[in-house]
């Protein structure tokens, strides 16, 4: 079976797309290698004196963020302005040539000038590179793109500790039997990282006309730069759930920061050098991708704005830890679980800016997020090694045979560590969606069976507030698939919960009338079971035998969100409830059709009042909206977040984008 058209595999498969992502895959490698080969040599070139060769590491992680505050903007204006195909060769080429000079040239001053220069080139080729991407893919499969390329960015890391710690070990032992040979790693390495540039700059030019040239974006969008960061900054300011998931997700990355930043001169405090300069490097960022790969997936029932300051917090109490370590082993696992936690902290809090930015602000707020982990990453690589100088090492006499030595590095781990935590503790406390329910609870509950998916035909669930427009939604949806219902279309079948089975209609009179007044949250929950266990059974389950299209308008998840978090109920008792009247049977999509609920209540007025749910207070509708998103954030390969509030032709376009492709896949 071909790849699904939004997933990674489709994207692979364009055109040109394979080298393009080499290119970028070899120039990433080349820029985290060259991070370690710098660092390395101004820590060889500084010699032994623990303050200088901190200033030397902190120097030049220094240059490396000021050509970005420098002249960040003009690399910008030049990536709009100059022939992209052009840029993206020479650059590499520029960079490639940049590093060779450094090894041959050998003295610390021009290794810091070289870094300027690199990072003037990245100042223009980044951006390059990010504006291209849209005009190599097609809009469907533009969001499994920039997932391609984020991993590659970050994930790139890896294979660069992997490869410099391997050049690092095969230099000592070869200079120990070979007189000729070079006897620094970093040297070596900084040829190797030059050879990356030049394989990516001969990949981008294979491309040839497949690789778009020209500006990246159009006039109209250029005038308004700098009103657009403007907007950006404002809308985060003025909002404080957004600024404090932007300020989290910064400082989780700055936790890690802090370790790569100090790394060189604390695993030579263990005795490591380079080799161990490399494993943990490796560690911290294995530990980043295990963390952005899976940890949501492990911690699928955990609501994701806990889960956001739990992370956080946890990175900052690894982080502690590790300053209390003096041993390489002991110091890889805390760097592999400080980069996991820092990872869970960074892709959640991403994905709840997803959902909780509006859809106008969204492009801006996530380029302010992406510029400022760049930014405070570097800032936190060039001034915790000089702080860490600053301080020095010392050791306090316990015994005439016994003492305890501590420094600058140990000192800085500490502190960032308990700023950690407390940012994790703040963002948790102000952010609690479920106030009264313990977190060891919610992490024992996060481990249930979440429920199966049918072997055969389509299920697709339909959820929102009141007058989001599922009904609407799910109609047009439906009327797109059959199209004018000639044969050989798929058998498509609309419903939805409560009603619509014969017990289901006389249940649906007794949960929606508002003549039947209060009913007690675990009678309604139970009614509702009630619904769903013969909707299944009547309706659902055998149409997708017969391999149809089934279309709801509501189903678990609003049970979830009404009588879990609307009800206040224990979620995970209202979910085993849903969970076994429903066989399990969970949909291969739920679309999530997100409206603030006072402008949902609105809309659903009805001509004879509100239904007994309508009447419910806005705070109510709330919390029910809030656990939607949190069951929307928390597993976004089966969930479509679409903003409602759109024209409902706009909407049900955003809907058969994202269905379309599973209904060729599947049937």
């Amino acid at each position: 079976m071909s790849a699904a058209p939004h997933s990674v595999g489709a994207v692979l498969a364009l055109p040109g797309v394979r080298r393009f992502w080499a290119a970028i895959a070899l120039s990433s490698l080349g820029d985290w290698v060259g991070l370690l080969a710098l660092t390395a040599l101004a820590n060889e070139l500084a010699g032994a004196d623990y303050a200088d060769r901190n200033f030397a590491i902190g120097g030049v992680l220094l240059l490396r963020v000021l050509p970005a505050l420098l002249i960040g903007p003009l690399g910008g204006y030049l990536a709009d302005h100059l022939d992209r195909r052009w840029v993206l060769v020479v650059g590499d080429v520029l960079r490639a040539a940049i590093f060779v000079t450094i090894p041959i040239v050998g003295t610390l001053p021009w290794l810091f000038a070289a870094t300027v220069l690199v990072e003037t080139v990245n100042a223009v080729w980044l951006p390059t590179k990010d504006a291209t991407i849209p005009d190599l893919v097609p809009p469907l499969r533009l969001e499994a793109a920039n997932r391609l390329v984020l991993a590659t960015t970050y994930g790139s890391a890896l294979p660069a500790a992997v490869l410099f710690t391997a050049l690092s070990a095969a230099t000592e032992a070869l200079s120990a039997v070979a007189p000729w040979a070079p006897d620094s790693s970093a040297d070596v390495a900084l040829y190797a990282n030059a050879l990356s540039f030049a394989l990516s700059a001969l990949l981008l030019a294979s491309l040839g006309s497949a690789l778009p040239a020209g500006s990246a974006v159009p006039p109209e969008q250029r005038v308004g730069v700098l009103r657009a960061v403007v907007d950006g900054w404002s809308y985060v300011a003025r909002t404080p759930l957004v600024r404090g998931l932007v300020a989290g997700v910064v400082g989780a990355f700055a936790a890690g920061g802090v370790v790569i930043g100090l790394a060189r001169v604390y695993v030579d405090e263990m005795g490591a050098g380079d080799p161990g300069y490399g494993v943990l490097f490796g560690a911290v960022f294995a530990g980043l991708g295990v963390g952005m790969w899976r940890g949501p997936r492990l911690l699928r029932g955990v609501s994701r704005r806990r889960l956001f300051g739990l992370a956080l917090a946890a990175a900052g109490g690894v982080l502690v830890g590790l300053s209390l370590v003096a041993d390489m082993v002991l110091a890889v696992v805390f760097s592999l679980l400080l980069g996991g936690c820092a990872g869970v902290a960074w892709i959640t809090g991403y994905t709840l800016l997803g959902l909780e930015v509006p859809e106008h602000l969204r492009g801006r707020t996530f380029a302010l997020v992406q510029s400022l982990v760049r930014l405070v990453l570097s800032l936190v690589l060039a001034v915790a090694p000089l702080l860490a100088a600053l301080v020095g090492q010392h050791r306090v006499s316990i015994t005439d045979d016994a003492g305890l030595t501590f420094g600058g590095v140990q000192l800085a781990f500490c502190v960032a560590g308990l700023l950690a935590v407390g940012a994790g503790l703040a963002s948790f406390r102000s952010m609690d969606d479920r106030p009264g329910v313990s977190v060891a609870a919610e992490l024992r509950d996060s481990r249930s069976e979440p429920g199966t998916y049918a072997a055969a035909g389509l299920f697709i669930a339909l959820e929102g507030g009141e007058g989001a427009g599922k009904s609407t939604q799910a109609r047009l949806l439906a009327e797109a698939l059959t199209g004018d219902g000639s044969a050989g279309g798929p058998e498509v079948v609309l419903t939805r919960e409560p009603g619509d089975t014969r017990v289901g209609r006389s249940l649906r009179a007794i949960l929606l009338d508002p003549d039947t007044g209060a009913l007690s949250p675990r009678t309604e929950t139970l009614l509702y079971a009630a619904d769903k266990a013969e909707h299944v059974a009547r309706v659902v389950r055998p149409a997708l035998e017969r391999g149809a299209v089934v279309i709801t308008d509501r189903y678990v998840d609003s049970t979830l969100a009404y009588q879990g978090a609307g009800r206040a109920l224990r979620v995970d008792e209202v979910e085993q409830v849903a969970r076994w009247a429903t066989e399990q049977l969970r949909p291969h999509l739920t679309v999530f059709l997100d409206l603030p609920a006072a402008d949902g209540l609105r809309r659903a007025l009805p001509a004879g009042g509100p239904d007994r749910l309508e009447q419910e207070p806005v705070d109510f509708h709330e919390r029910v909206r809030g656990h939607f998103r949190a069951l929307a954030a928390a597993d976004p390969e089966h969930y479509l977040v679409v903003d409602a509030a759109r024209p409902p032709a706009e909407v049900a376009a955003a809907v058969l984008q994202r269905v379309g492709p599973l209904v060729e896949a599947r049937l």
